[in-house]
């Protein structure tokens, strides 16, 4: 079975960064000049060379993202459902040798979480766990979801990877789209993060998206842990992976977020510092390489950077975000994943989007539409018979 595995092997960490970092004006004012652009225009436009472009690349980047997404902004809140977690990461508040108090919701407490979400008008929620097998694992997922969905349009999930029959389970109970990040692509130094529990094996996490394609889900969401590495050469990893993902599973929509390292329990300082001009630049060569991607910031970003992407390449934006079980209802003492640096409401969030000419989108999809394209997958495969 082909997987991303047999493409990533055919490139090597040192010769994709020398690449980048040899990048020229020329190769980047190419690159520019174009309408279509592959991943040698990507890499182009996300080197040093392409930082005196970056307000022509903004510009394009705006009205490309206007012809696709039109003026609009999604909106979505995260649901931790649990702290549990088995992994110890290093740069992770849930990792396991992190003495702090474990939580994992009740159906009480989620009932309670709800409440609030939906009162503060969200109809996306974002599900959220640590890696804890035992406990958080496809039966504890099925039953939230089946209790979750009575109140949200649209439900997503950021849990261990699981396998292609989990995954299809997911898909039957109303999962509309699945997140899993690779942290980073730099396989070398990946056990050095990484150092126990099943998030270790590498090659696993690599093939979880195609194992998330096979699955039928809508929509697949990847990124990498800005900080744990150089962050253009991991960004070029990613987008490779999204490269060939987009071919093998077509009919599948496709997201990527950007998170920063944040300071969490038992924090690493980053090795690689990314400011708020390379988050532009890296966001604006993604949108200019690739017109169909959908680019989500998070709370981990400050107030006046959110505020000022709007208009540039984003089309989906959380708010109000809590980072620990119970932290919307019950304010429980559990330990957040990571500090949040935009604690604006969501109807705050919601006024900046409309004041910037944009219109914030709470609903955008409708498990009917699933079951619909169900039904007639059936029909078709009837006349065909």
């Amino acid at each position: 079975m082909k997987t991303f595995n047999s493409v990533f092997e055919k490139y090597n960490w040192d010769d994709i960064q020398s690449k980048i970092y040899a990048s020229t004006t020329d190769q980047v004012e190419l690159s520019l000049s174009k309408t279509k652009r592959n991943l040698a225009d990507f890499l182009a436009l996300i080197s040093p060379a392409a930082q005196p472009y970056l307000e022509q690349m903004a510009q394009q980047c705006h009205k490309l993202t206007k012809q696709r997404f039109g003026k609009t902004i999604q909106m979505y809140a995260p649901l931790y459902l649990s702290n549990e977690c088995q992994n110890i990461c290093t740069y992770c508040g849930f990792s396991l040798d992190n003495k702090i108090n474990r939580k994992t919701l009740s159906a009480l407490e989620i009932e309670l979480e709800i409440a609030v979400l939906k009162k503060a008008g969200f109809d996306h929620v974002l599900l959220v766990t640590g890696e804890a097998n035992y406990t958080v694992n496809i039966n504890y997922f099925l039953n939230a979801i089946d209790q979750i969905k009575k109140d949200f349009s649209i439900i997503s999930v950021e849990v261990q990877p699981l396998s292609q029959e989990e995954y299809k389970r997911l898909h039957q109970a109303g999962v509309y789209s699945v997140l899993v990040y690779q942290e980073t692509y730099h396989q070398e130094v990946y056990k050095k993060y990484h150092t126990k529990g099943k998030k270790s094996s590498f090659d696993y996490r690599l093939e979880t998206p195609d194992r998330i394609g096979k699955a039928g889900i809508h929509k697949i969401g990847l990124g990498v842990l800005l900080g744990l590495e150089d962050w253009r050469t991991d960004s070029f990893f990613n987008a490779l992976h999204l490269d060939y993902l987009q071919k093998a599973y077509w009919q599948t929509k496709y997201s990527v977020s950007f998170p920063r390292l944040r300071p969490a329990e038992g924090f690493i300082e980053p090795n690689f510092i990314m400011d708020d001009k390379d988050l532009t630049q890296l966001i604006c060569a993604y949108r200019l390489w690739n017109e169909d991607l959908e680019i989500s910031i998070s709370t981990r970003e400050n107030e006046k950077f959110r505020n000022n992407i709007i208009a540039i390449g984003t089309t989906s934006m959380s708010a109000g975000s809590k980072t620990n079980p119970g932290g919307y209802a019950a304010d429980l003492q559990s330990l957040e994943q990571f500090e949040i640096s935009d604690e604006r409401s969501a109807a705050e969030i919601a006024a900046i989007i409309t004041q910037k000419g944009y219109e914030p989108i709470w609903k955008d999809w409708d498990r009917t539409f699933s079951q619909k394209s169900q039904v007639e997958s059936l029909k078709d495969s009837s006349i065909l018979n």
